[in-house]
């Protein structure tokens, strides 16, 4: 890969050194907003969704300088076609663009409702009470709606749903998406019946115990080690929603969050995350504070956690591996073996939280909040009425209701973020997943075979290759065609779901 960082002149000089400068406002904000969700004392929030504030301030009006402006359009005639310079122009002239359609006001008022909004609903989470964080969201909804309005009024969007969706999936249309999620709701619909009317009920006590916190941690850690996260590149902490975040070049964050009876939470919530930990760790180092430095989309994103979680995670193979370093930790389950277990981490089973979904119904909860989220943005549905419209689309996609709203509208944090149009990157990071996973078994010899004895090294070596190391150099669609030899579709994943339900319950719809 050509790596013109170093040497670049003129113009292109002028534009990466004002986008190292905007990528340590970015990474101040990042440390802040880490500290906040793990570590900040609850009283802290007012003070610091000011800070965040001003970060976000400085960060828009370093975006929206009329020299970086000047310097951008200045290079745009003297790159080479297919440079590297080429590409961080690309990506500096969007960020820019999108940035000089949002007042700074807008940014920094966003920026600050947000800080209050997520220490909203944590406590409203927390006491299961909508109507506390209920005006808190309808601020923060009003808020996204006005960025939103002001993305098409600079015809960088046609609707709500496209302006936000292509802020996480560059390109990506809502009609698009409600192509696809209608597609998938349609093919697993009846998968879902199916594996029901079966009449297997798994049994799911392998995987159920009394575990304790530090058990479950150190677990968790020998595997992250194990797969490749580095540890003296990054962290691991407890937060109410997990996620991660990257600071800069070798210092990663990634959080957990656990169960005492049931080790799945945990253990495979910290690998969701190491895969999102591995990407970043993997971006090239030339690349670094330059506009090219990031993932490319959240839907490739979320291909590496879905990839790590799920098609090593819950395969038999990774298990002949983990069972004896699970034994290890977690004495309790000494007497359970990979046939026992194995069901117990493929059941099809109708539920109330999405991270804890399994594979055949996870895309189910991402559709029923895509359908809320649009209505939502476009002032179609009442913030008062999200309650009972969310337990209704429950209740006709997946035959349950909640108990309480914590189960519920409550339990994801990407609204109180106002991140809406994020959830649909969940569903195209189970496709790419899957489609990546078949590319890499294809060239990297017996997968099988190498992840039963613990050697995850050639699976993240083809992954490092073939996706960490582009950046933001190329577009998700042609990262995906180039990796796997096609462009993106859902025939991978539903193979995958399938042949598994196939296996674990005899029935393949």
């Amino acid at each position: 890969m050509e790596a013109s960082t170093g040497t670049a002149a003129g113009p292109v000089a002028t534009v990466l050194a004002k986008w190292s400068d905007i990528a340590s406002i970015g990474s101040a904000a990042a440390v802040l907003a880490w500290d906040q969700e793990t570590l900040m004392p609850p009283q802290g929030g007012a003070q610091r969704g000011a800070s965040l504030a001003v970060l976000a301030g400085l960060h828009h009006d370093q975006l929206v300088d009329p020299a970086l402006i000047e310097a951008i359009d200045e290079a745009g005639s003297a790159v080479e076609a297919g440079s590297d310079d080429e590409a961080h122009l690309r990506e500096a002239r969007r960020a820019v663009e999108r940035a000089r359609a949002v007042p700074g006001d807008l940014a920094r008022e966003f920026a600050a409702a947000r800080s209050r909004s997520m220490q909203t609903w944590q406590q409203a989470r927390a006491d299961s009470d909508f109507a506390a964080f209920a005006p808190t969201l309808r601020e923060l909804v009003g808020l996204v709606r006005q960025e939103a309005d002001a993305y098409i009024a600079a015809g960088l969007a046609e609707t709500r749903y496209d302006a936000l969706v292509d802020q996480y999936e560059p390109g990506t249309t809502e009609a698009e998406l409600a192509v696809l999620l209608g597609d998938l709701r349609d093919q697993l619909t009846p998968l879902v019946k199916a594996v029901a009317d079966s009449g297997v009920v798994i049994d799911e006590s392998p995987a159920r115990g009394v575990f304790s916190e530090e058990a479950q941690l150190a677990l968790g850690r020998e595997v992250a080690e194990a797969i490749g996260f580095d540890f003296d590149a990054g962290r691991l902490d407890l937060s109410a929603h997990p996620f991660t975040t990257r600071f800069g070049a070798g210092d990663v964050r990634i959080t957990w969050r656990y169960d005492d009876d049931d080790f799945r939470s945990g253990l495979f919530g910290i690998m969701h995350e190491v895969g999102h930990g591995l990407y970043e760790q993997g971006l090239p180092g030339d690349y670094a504070r330059t506009p090219l430095g990031d993932a490319v989309s959240l839907g490739v994103h979320e291909s590496q956690s879905r990839l790590w979680e799920n098609l090593v995670g819950r395969s038999r193979a990774f298990w002949e591996w983990a069972l004896p370093v699970m034994h290890r930790h977690l004495p309790s389950t000494d007497a359970v073996t990979v046939d026992a277990l194995y069901p117990a981490l493929n059941a099809v089973v109708p539920s109330l939280i999405r991270v804890e979904a399994d594979q055949g119904t996870y895309n189910l909860h991402i559709v029923a909040r895509f359908e809320i989220e649009r209505r939502l943005i476009s002032g179609d549905v009442d913030i008062d009425d999200l309650p009972d419209l969310w337990d209704d689309t429950y209740d006709e996609l997946l035959g349950v209701r909640a108990p309480d709203v914590a189960a519920g509208v409550l339990q994801d944090i990407h609204w109180a973020m106002g991140s809406i149009g994020y959830f649909p990157t969940y569903t195209l990071g189970n496709l790419m997943a899957s489609q990546l996973f078949d590319a890499a078994a294809r060239d990297v010899g017996d997968l099988t075979e190498q992840m039963s004895r613990g050697d995850f090294g050639p699976l993240l070596e083809w992954l490092r290759t073939h996706v960490h190391a582009h950046g933001r150099r190329i577009s998700a669609p042609e990262l995906i065609r180039q990796a796997t030899g096609a462009p993106l579709s859902s025939a991978a994943f539903l193979d995958h779901i399938r042949s598994t339900t196939a296996e674990v319950y005899g029935v393949s719809a």
